[in-house]
């Protein structure tokens, strides 16, 4: 049995004021008994338009906020989850949101890229997102090795895409991390529903770190960061504000799980490439 926490930040115009505060978080996560800690999306910066993250790229592997996040893992003998953060792409107009994960050792063990952008005019609102404007999309899905199960990535709008988390199951997924920064809106609406489906879905445990609370740039986020069970019970929730969600993860349980209940197993419709 593993302890996995999930952060829940309301980041800023400021990076070294995130990561104050993103360092603040992780160590009070560990000490509370976390071995993996995820942070949500964005956690190093919501800059005060899209375009703002484009001045904070990093070069892949080079970077205070990958030295950062090295560095703390390394420090606390954690696992880590990095959110996402803006790495420099082919287009230098744009970047990609990768999300780095590091080891105990504070080596950077795997990266994922987001694959689904934020595209859409949130109804009942006047709310609109483009992040294909400033965001080069990723490419493949990603499903790692480490000592605590099967650990699978996605960001935030990919938790609208099931057939993603079908091909993950596939590749033998226990743990879903999904770090994110839903819209007040959306997140009210949909956030839980879609995690819990998530987690009945593929029978697997999903960490959902994710921003909460009012932003500089005068966006909201809805929070309500959460660890949910294989069967789609809420482990733990943290509704708004900075804190940390935190809760034991048990491979025995899915185990158990899909062994009573062989959904996975049963399943009979195919589609290409999934």
């Amino acid at each position: 049995m593993s302890k996995f926490a999930a952060i829940q930040m309301a980041s800023g115009l400021s990076v070294s004021s995130n990561l104050i505060e993103a360092e603040k978080l992780i160590t009070e996560a560990a000490k509370a008994g976390a071995n993996l800690i995820a942070l949500p999306e964005n956690f190093a910066l919501m800059g005060e338009t899209e375009f703002d993250k484009i001045k904070q790229k990093e070069i892949d592997e080079q970077g205070p906020i990958q030295e950062f996040l090295a560095n703390i893992a390394r420090k606390l003998g954690i696992w880590l989850v990095g959110g996402t953060i803006p790495l420099a792409a082919d287009d230098e107009n744009k970047v990609i949101a990768a999300c780095l994960v590091f080891n105990d050792q504070g080596e950077r063990v795997a990266r994922y890229d987001k694959i689904h952008l934020f595209d859409v005019s949130v109804p009942d609102s006047d709310e609109e997102y483009r992040e294909s404007d400033t965001i080069a999309k990723g490419q493949s899905e990603l499903v790692i090795d480490s000592p605590f199960g099967r650990l699978g990535v996605a960001v935030c709008y990919d938790l609208r895409f099931p057939e993603l988390f079908r091909k993950m199951a596939g590749q033998g997924m226990d743990i879903l991390i999904i770090p994110s920064a839903f819209t007040a809106e959306t997140g009210a609406a949909h956030w839980e529903v879609l995690l819990r489906a998530r987690a009945i879905e593929n029978l697997c445990y999903v960490v959902a770190p994710n921003q909460g609370g009012f932003h500089l740039n005068g966006r909201k986020t809805f929070g309500h960061s959460m660890i949910v069970d294989p069967w789609g019970v809420v482990l733990d929730c943290y509704k708004t504000g900075s804190g940390f969600v935190i809760a034991d993860i048990e491979l025995e349980r899915i185990q158990k799980v899909r062994a009573a209940f062989p959904v996975l197993q049963h399943r009979q419709i195919f589609y290409e490439g999934v």
